[in-house]
């Protein structure tokens, strides 16, 4: 990792890196505020806009559909650009098309103003990681990460207490708009008071500099790039990424229809439990954060954990006891705690196991790969409620992909460790090739090099 002496060496740095969590904290908060809150106007716009529960997940799935390569982009960008123009642009086009979508004339326009909102909120997820990456150190890391990670909880909690309120007062285009002002204001934050560290503005110009000679190829260039897709710790990444935000979004969008539907519970306080089970991945994604700082464990331990948590959760609401309003309700809050707790701690080992200088880059390519979660898992499990018209089906696949997701990589890492004496761990092996200067390829050489 590169070496941040600049934040021990000035005390007025050490200070400042709370104000640039606080500042990252709610620009993610703001800028995924009305995507945040769809789940919790399900029910008001599926009776306004006459929806099915398909629908409605492809409305979320169409926010999701930008990042898939806009993550990638971002994270170049990142690497290049400082965090305040990238995440700032991002976030204000977030606002202005959210603003426009207000005039939207229904289901379909709402789709195509969903997709351009997508496209904003690319450069705010890794923007915003990287600059608390770069601000902390490994000892404070992952309780620093878990707090800008519980803006998106947090913004989907203040979003499903007050969208649906505007959406039955006012209607549904009344919530867009609140949804642009807010992003908005979380722009103007991010730009007016964020500052990169002096250290790692040095630093980060230099590996820039390095990765631009015309001397390196560009095919070369993308290669080093790429080349984490092929290491075992970035597959476990994605695998466990994939997942655990595959059951994020499924509590998302099925909580106020499980609790209305199978176990009975009224729309608002159905919609209350969202809340409350937001609030608990709130304070799922600092505890285990904080807590992966000091476990032995790690960080994806915590992760782990998580799994095997939800796995248990979603067990008991496939079994009549899911049902029941009273444990319904406590089981989802369960869910929300480590469905949503899980991403402090698994964007805290992102970060820490990417090379030098491309740290942007692994947390776009990560964060891309659970984007095809993202896009394809609502409508998913939307499609399979309406065909079997039951919950069971849609929470036994989340099951089933969580169970895969801790087998296989320990199977893997079983394997590994048979047939290396000496395993290495995270993206060692690929910094060691990584970091090198893209003009010490063979058919590149210094100027001035022996040989």
């Amino acid at each position: 990792m590169i070496a941040r002496r600049g934040l021990s060496a000035a005390p007025h740095a050490h200070s400042f890196r709370w104000v640039v969590l606080g500042i990252a904290t709610f620009t993610q908060a703001a800028s995924g505020f009305f995507v945040q809150g769809i789940g919790a106007m399900g029910i008001h716009l599926q009776n306004q806009l006459h929806l099915s529960t398909a629908q409605l997940g492809l409305l979320i799935s169409a926010a999701q559909l930008a990042p898939l390569a806009g993550l990638l982009v971002a994270g170049e960008l990142l690497d290049r650009y400082d965090e305040r123009w990238v995440v700032g642009a991002g976030a204000c086009a977030v606002a202005v098309s959210l603003c426009a979508g207000s005039l939207a004339p229904g289901y379909g326009a709402l789709l195509c103003v969903l997709l351009v909102v997508g496209a904003g909120y690319s450069t705010v997820q890794p923007g915003g990681s990287k600059s608390v990456a770069s601000w902390f150190d490994a000892s404070q890391r992952g309780f620093a990460m878990g707090i800008r990670q519980a803006g998106l909880p947090l913004g989907a909690a203040l979003a499903s207490a007050v969208l649906p309120h505007l959406a039955i007062t006012l209607g549904w285009r009344s919530t867009l708009l609140a949804g642009g002002f807010v992003a908005l204001l979380g722009s103007a934050v991010f730009m007016g008071f964020y500052r990169r560290p002096p250290a790692e503005t040095v630093e980060t110009s230099h590996v820039v500099a390095r990765d631009s000679t015309p001397r390196a190829p560009l095919r070369y260039r993308l290669g080093i790039r790429l080349r984490m897709l092929r290491e075992p710790s970035m597959a476990k990444i994605m695998l466990s990424g994939t997942t655990l935000v595959s059951v994020q979004t499924g509590v998302g969008i099925l909580t106020v229809l499980h609790l209305h539907e199978a176990a009975s519970v009224g729309a608002g306080t159905a919609a209350l439990v969202l809340v409350v089970a937001q609030g608990a991945g709130v304070v799922g994604r600092i505890g285990l954060a904080a807590w992966s700082d000091r476990s032995r464990s790690g960080r994806y331990g915590a992760v782990m954990i998580c799994m095997v948590a939800v796995v248990v959760g979603m067990t008991v609401l496939m079994t009549p006891l899911g049902r029941s309003p009273e444990i319904a309700c406590c089981v989802l809050v369960w869910l929300g705690f480590f469905g949503f707790g899980w991403y402090g701690p698994w964007v805290a080992h992102v970060a820490e196991s990417a090379p030098p200088g491309r740290t942007g880059f692994a947390l776009g390519l990560a964060m891309s790969a659970n984007q095809i979660a993202i896009v394809t898992v609502p409508p998913a499990l939307g499609l399979l409620k309406d065909l079997t018209h039951s919950f069971v089906p849609a929470w036994a696949l989340l099951t089933t992909m969580t169970a895969a997701a801790l087998i296989v990589p320990a199977g893997a890492e079983r394997r590994r460790r048979q047939s290396c004496s000496s395993p290495r761990t995270g993206f060692a092996r690929f910094t060691s090739r990584s970091t090198r200067d893209p003009e010490d390829v063979p058919s590149v050489r210094r100027p001035g090099a022996a040989g």
